[in-house]
């Protein structure tokens, strides 16, 4: 498969020619392959550049789609409100933009859309399919979540420091220290250095990381109140997505979302194809990526829309 000429500060990375941008939005995205529309969302830390692998394995036989969330990866860095769930709010609005744009401007269907989405991408991903009833024909769901976090859940510590105590936020904007630490603990392989530094180069300059901490603060406290939750009106029951073939992979050596939140996928969708790898991270794709890569075709191959 040819993806164009690859940036060496960017290996593995779609080149140039597979990159565009949302004209209202200036949200970049990659656009890769043919076939039914696969669109990946990225959490944080990260950006499109975590998609590499499934991308190449994917997209000769689907149009894949890899945007940036605003702020983050190469996408603009704009102005952001200081309320949680409003910043939330513009995200969901941005992957409309998007979807607009892909269907009017790019020629994609509107609907039989598949998800992959991955940390954040998964509240967000859920959120915008419940928004757009009848797009999504396929979920698949990598160390995430898609519905308010069980009781049984907690947030660890550190996560729960940045977002309570100013002044660690601020040093961690800072130093950029979430990120650094991110790309190596967050996988059980460890990363070549050409490819942590394609994961930091977006967030070089402190202007740029921004979105990193936000995202940290819009992390809900617990209960069912908080306005995060409000905001992404996500089920807390058994709901969505139950009429829709769903994936679930799962790195079982994460330390944020840990294995019993992927009993709990399996818990309210007994439906779902649930893929456990006991040797892989948070970066499930980055850790088995060829053997994640073989179990995802498997499942779109066996679920395709006759």
């Amino acid at each position: 498969m040819r993806t164009g000429a690859q940036s060496p500060a960017l290996p593995g990375y779609p080149g140039a020619p597979h990159r565009r941008r949302v004209p209202r939005t200036d949200q970049h995205y990659v656009d890769l392959g043919a076939g039914a529309p696969v669109l990946f969302v990225h959490g944080n830390p990260s950006w499109s550049y975590m998609w590499r692998h499934l991308l190449t394995a994917l997209s000769p036989g689907y149009r894949c789609i890899a945007p940036d969330l605003t702020g983050m990866g190469l996408s603009a860095r704009p102005v952001t409100s200081a309320e949680p769930a409003e910043r939330l709010r513009a995200q969901l609005d941005d992957l409309q933009a998007l979807y607009g744009h892909l269907v009017v401007e790019r020629g994609l269907p509107a609907h039989g859309w598949t998800l992959v989405l991955h940390d954040w991408g998964g509240p967000l991903g859920i959120a915008w399919a419940r928004r757009n009833p009848g797009v999504v024909a396929r979920l698949v769901v990598l160390n995430t979540v898609g519905f308010r976090l069980p009781e049984s859940y907690r947030v660890p510590a550190y996560l729960r420091w940045i977002r309570d105590i100013a002044p660690l936020a601020s040093l961690v904007h800072a130093t950029n220290l979430f990120t650094r630490l991110a790309v190596r603990v967050g996988c059980r392989r460890r990363l070549p250095p050409e490819v942590r530094r394609a994961y930091l180069l977006p967030y070089a300059k402190k202007q740029d990381r921004r979105a990193v901490v936000d995202f940290i603060r819009c992390i809900p406290r617990d209960g069912g109140d908080d306005p995060v939750w409000r905001e992404l009106d996500l089920p807390d029951g058994h709901a969505e997505p139950t009429t829709v073939p769903l994936f679930v992979g799962w790195g079982m050596k994460d330390p944020v979302f840990t294995p019993g939140l992927a009993d709990e996928w399996q818990r309210r969708y007994p439906h779902a194809t649930v893929r456990r790898y006991p040797a892989a991270g948070h970066f499930v794709m980055e850790d088995v990526a060829d053997e994640l890569a073989g179990h995802l075709l498997d499942f779109l191959h066996r679920t395709e829309r006759r």
